[in-house]
Parts: C-alpha cells; structure tokens; sequence
C-alpha cells in the first residue's frame, strides 16, 4: 500500500540538536558535580522516558526531583535553541513531499509552545497538517498524542509512514499501527537502532533515495 501520510519526529530528526541536547546536559552535569558526557555516550544511553535517561547519568532524585532537574535542562536548552539548525536537506525533503502531495505532520515530545515557536523561526508551517507536542517539557512519551493524532487522520494506519532517529519511535509506530523508518542523524546511533525490525538510515538523502524507489515499485 502507497504511503499517503508522513509524521514526523522533530529533535533529531529533522532538527539538528544533539549537540545543543548535550552542551545542556553537561552544564547541569556540571552544576551537580557529575561527570560530563561526550558525543559517543550520549548516543549510548539516551532513552525515553528521558528520567531513565536522567537516572544513568547518575541524578539523585532523592536529593533533588526530577521535576526541578528538568527544568533546568529545558531552560539551558531554550536560550540556545534558535542555534540549532535543520538537518541537512531537511526543508529539501519537506518540500519534495508537499509538492508531490503526501500530506505531512509533526509530533514531537517537545512541549507545544516550544514546538510553535520553532515552526514559525525555520518558517515549516506550511508543511504540516498539524503539529503535535506535549503539554509539559519532562518528554515522557508521544504515544498518547500519535495514538488521537492517528484517529484524527483520514487515513488507514497502513498508508502512514512515522520517521524518527531513536527507539522511542518505533515503539510509538507500533502502538498507533504504522509504519516506520529511522534516520540516524539524531539521539541515537546507528548501531542501537539497527535489528529492530524497522529501516534505518544514515541520512535523510538516503531514505529519500529508497523511498522514491520504493514507490515506483508499488
């Protein structure tokens, strides 16, 4: 069956932000006199729910809640945030889809206003049928708003593609039905997000090469 219907994730996926993910992380790693990260190992360990992820980093939550930690990333993050730019070929794929009339949207772990704001900064608007993000900035899961977004969708969950850069993705995919691919550009490597069941991508060109290949063979 033709795909008809793209979501898509955001951080990592087509925004370029680990390493913004990472100077954030460290500065509070700092702050709380743990050892900072480099590249490699954030790839390694980073997880959804992000307070697991939180928990290898060694945060003692009994000493300080995750709630105050989190915040405190989000507020490291947010004063950087207009710095991290599109991956590369980003807005080239998204106008490749809306012009060969695949509707396209966004869900993200991301809080909402976060989400709008950068939607308007990199001017994605009109790409999305909608943009879906959380109500809090914790990034607990996006199952619950794939699974109303999906519902809401005109399509069968067969005729839906989800692309994302981390396992949280294709856990999502498999709970609202769709299909999935996996870019690894983003918060997780290559060789974790390889064998598990879903294609995986070095670059955003590549899955664009074996998707159009894809379509002319159905």
């Amino acid at each position: 069956m033709k795909i008809k219907h793209i979501i898509w994730d955001w951080n990592g996926t087509l925004l370029n932000d680990n390493w913004l993910a990472i100077k954030a992380i460290n500065i509070l790693l700092e702050r709380y006199n743990l050892p900072v990260i480099n590249k490699e190992k954030y790839l390694e360990i980073f997880t959804f729910p992000v307070i697991e992820y939180y928990k290898k980093l060694g945060f003692d939550f009994d000493k300080t809640p995750f709630s105050v930690v989190g915040t405190e990333f989000i507020e490291e993050y947010t004063k950087r945030m207009f710095k991290a730019e599109m991956q590369y070929g980003a807005k080239e794929i998204l106008n490749y889809f809306f012009k060969i009339g695949i509707s396209q949207s966004l869900l993200s772990a991301a809080k909402q206003q976060m989400l709008d704001d950068l939607m308007k900064f990199h001017k994605l608007e009109k790409y999305f049928l909608k943009v879906s993000g959380l109500t809090d900035h914790y990034a607990n899961s996006k199952v619950n708003a794939g699974k109303s977004w999906i519902k809401e969708l005109k399509y069968n969950s067969e005729e839906v593609l989800l692309i994302g850069d981390t396992l949280h993705d294709v856990e999502v995919a498999n709970e609202i039905g769709t299909e999935c691919v996996l870019i690894a550009r983003g918060h997780n490597n290559y060789s974790r997000l390889e064998g598990n069941g879903v294609m995986v991508f070095h670059n955003l060109f590549e899955f664009k090469d074996w998707f159009i290949k894809n379509e002319k063979i159905n």
